[in-house]
């Protein structure tokens, strides 16, 4: 285990230097010049070259990413180009409700996804089965900004059930999580009645009632857990995709995360932002697929005896 640690920790170290250089490329193939962004139309070319000098971005590509690379190395993020602070603590102040949000559309998927993905499992051929994979299919092919218009003028304009948009309470959380969970919720279901199906047609099943052992035994004894171990797969993915996937979402809900950030700093080509945002994202995915990779072996005996 000791080993598989370190290693694991020098591919994240790997994984988010390769994810760095290409987002750095990437942004810096970009047609906008930031320094003209920050001059404005009336500016003279001096002062955007005065700009572009103060921003180090006259010098050489290679030079300014190890510019970057050494600040990264000591904590720094940069500075952003418009806001004039330091990234990280602009992070670190929207990262809270991203997380919240994150948090709770991960359990809005998964328990939606589980619990009609073992239904349609269990009523596999049937009307139920079919209904559950129609709707299954419908919630992923939604796009999330029709979901979410929609959840708004039922629950918070139709009934008033919820806030059109804010964040502080509980109250607030409720639509949001669910625009993010229904189509995670599709791909769970789909992926739960898959496998679940898979390990019913297996012996120690057939084994398990034959011997008198209850449907609900034998279901959450021993079918659901070797069915859950691509859920715990796709729930580490989730989280990075959440970190940085939240942009429609905390757009049209006012959410103030991570992805309102990085929405701001796409137009106005604050790459220092950008950078900081797809790093934490790239982090969150790294560090959710180790947490699911350690907690594998405790759900399947068969993975700790390899």
């Amino acid at each position: 285990m000791f080993f598989l640690i370190i290693r694991r920790l020098v591919q994240t170290v790997l994984i988010l230097l390769g994810v760095a250089a290409i987002t750095f490329l990437l942004l810096y193939a970009l047609p906008a010049d930031p320094a003209v962004l920050i001059a404005g139309r009336s500016a003279t070319p001096q002062m955007v070259a005065g700009i572009r000098h103060e921003l180090g971005l006259d010098q050489p590509l290679i030079i300014q990413f190890l510019h970057y690379l050494d600040a990264l190395l000591h904590g720094d993020l940069g500075r952003s180009y418009t806001q004039k602070t330091a990234v990280l603590p602009l992070i670190q102040a929207r990262l809270p409700a991203t997380i919240i949000l994150m948090a709770a559309g991960i359990v809005v998927e998964v328990a939606l996804g589980l619990t009609f993905g073992i239904i349609a499992a269990i009523k596999r051929g049937g009307l139920v089965d079919r209904t559950v994979m129609m709707l299954s299919f419908v919630g992923v092919s939604s796009p999330q900004f029709v979901v979410a218009l929609l959840l708004l003028y039922v629950f918070a304009a139709t009934l008033g059930w919820f806030p059109m948009s804010g964040f502080g309470t509980a109250r607030h959380v409720v639509l949001p999580a669910l625009t993010l969970g229904v189509l995670g919720a599709g791909w769970y279901a789909r992926m739960v009645r898959s496998a679940m199906i898979d390990v019913l047609n297996h012996d120690y099943v057939r084994t398990a009632r034959a011997k008198g052992l209850s449907s609900t035994r034998v279901i959450f004894r021993h079918v659901l857990p070797n069915a859950i171990l691509p859920i715990i797969a796709m729930i580490g993915i989730d989280i990075g995709q959440f970190m940085s996937g939240v942009v429609v979402v905390e757009a049209v809900y006012g959410w103030p995360g991570i992805g309102q950030l990085a929405w701001q700093a796409i137009q106005q080509v604050d790459i220092p932002i950008i950078m900081g945002v797809t790093l934490t994202s790239a982090l969150a995915i790294v560090l959710g697929n180790l947490v699911a990779d350690f907690i594998a072996p405790f759900i399947d005996p068969r993975i700790r005896a390899q």
